[in-house]
């Protein structure tokens, strides 16, 4: 039986050779004297038609983007390491936040008034502070009597913009404090500006910022000793912080050393996070990103986690206060409960508060969060005087509540 010619096109065999090719004198690059050829071709009839493939066309596209993918994620992990200052701290978000004053806002902060002063780091760098205060007690037909309690609350703003653009919310605390404390009560509210943010000179670091905290807590204890060491009633002293400003609140409450500084009270921590190399795996959760693998280069730790056990064995115990944002679009729910837990786990008085409903910035700016705020300073001013007065130490409690 024969097979009709027509038909023969349809039995087609796929003939398959593998080859290499000698040196080529017209190669412009050494590598491509030695060539694999991939030969193949189909059988249509008598005759053979044959193609050949150089390996090299085949795997170079892949090679080189496969090369520029990694080369962009080296790049990437050099920069972040290199760079970590930059991209942490934000002196110059808005564009206009070192040029602001205190002026252009003096209008929005319901009559109290703010005042700058600049003193010097430890290391010699200047740096700004913004000083308010206010009384409370003072109103015709107040039942309150003895001296008055001095209370410095020692303010540590986020990672981005100045210190003027937060007066007014500021002021909003101020205003809540002196309308809910019954008792004699004067408090001075002092504000770090950063080295590096608004008029502060030098570039922000962890390590700068703490010596210029160490010598903002020195200030306020120079402040107490010059105008009411001897007038006044026993001071209580707050270190209140907003995002990354907790970190440094806790640095300076747990590695502090000068006998000279005025003891610390209480602690306010604002949207806390626990520590960087926690934050870096919450914002970026992606396995083949690189940020997350780079926490042993990081030289900005802001552990607070660490700090509360150093801070518990301290001979005076400050109180801690946390306050997190309901729908906090950057730091993770469970920060808070997590501080919460280790503070209980070293014995440090605590209190949760959760404001419902505010983002990571808005805590302070809505109404429930300048109440659960100041309703923190107020609680901690009143610990502090029954520790003083009672003048016994007590076993450290703890109070969970959510607003």
């Amino acid at each position: 039986m024969r097979i009709p010619s027509s038909s023969v096109a349809l039995l087609r065999v796929p003939v398959i050779h593998v080859t290499t090719r000698g040196y080529r004198t017209a190669a412009l690059w050494a590598w491509q004297a030695r060539k694999p050829i991939v030969q193949y071709g189909y059988s249509h009839g008598r005759g053979i038609f044959k193609r050949q493939i150089h390996l090299g066309q085949v795997l170079m596209p892949p090679l080189i983007f496969t090369g520029l993918f990694l080369a962009l994620w080296c790049y990437k992990c050099i920069m972040l390491v290199l760079f970590q200052n930059a991209i942490i701290y934000n002196p110059f978000l808005p564009p206009n936040a070192r040029s602001m004053t205190i002026s252009e806002f003096s209008r929005q902060c319901g009559g109290v008034e703010w005042k700058e002063d600049r003193i010097k780091s430890l290391d010699g760098t200047e740096i700004a502070l913004c000083i308010s205060e206010i009384s409370c007690g003072d109103e015709r037909g107040s039942s309150s009597k003895g001296p008055k309690t001095p209370v410095y609350i020692l303010y540590f703003q986020g990672n981005a913009s100045s210190l003027p653009p937060r007066l007014p919310d500021l002021s909003g605390i101020l205003r809540q404090l002196k309308a809910e404390t019954k008792g004699q009560v004067h408090y001075t509210m002092i504000c770090l500006s950063y080295r590096g943010y608004w008029t502060s000179h030098d570039r922000p670091s962890e390590k700068g910022i703490d010596l210029d905290s160490e010598a903002a807590l020195r200030w306020v204890s120079k402040l107490h000793h010059e105008k009411h060491k001897e007038t006044q009633g026993a001071p209580v002293t707050i270190l209140w912080g907003q995002s990354i400003g907790c970190g440094f609140v806790t640095n300076l409450a747990a590695k502090t050393q000068d006998a000279g500084n005025l003891p610390i009270n209480a602690l306010v921590l604002e949207t806390p996070f626990t520590n960087t190399r926690a934050m870096l795996t919450a914002l970026y959760p992606q396995k083949w990103l690189p940020y997350r693998y780079l926490w042993p280069f990081l030289r900005n730790h802001l552990d607070s986690w660490a700090n509360l056990e150093l801070i518990a064995a301290k001979a005076q115990k400050p109180g801690v206060y946390i306050v997190e944002g309901g729908k906090d679009e950057l730091v993770p729910s469970d920060h808070g409960d997590i501080l919460y837990r280790r503070c209980q786990d070293v014995q440090l008085y605590a209190e949760l508060h959760t404001v419902r409903g505010a983002l990571h910035n808005d805590v302070m700016v809505r109404r429930h969060g300048k109440h659960t705020i100041a309703q923190s300073i107020a609680s901690a001013v009143s610990r502090a005087q029954e520790l003083s007065a009672d003048q016994a130490q007590c076993l450290p409690g703890l109070a969970k509540s959510k607003t």
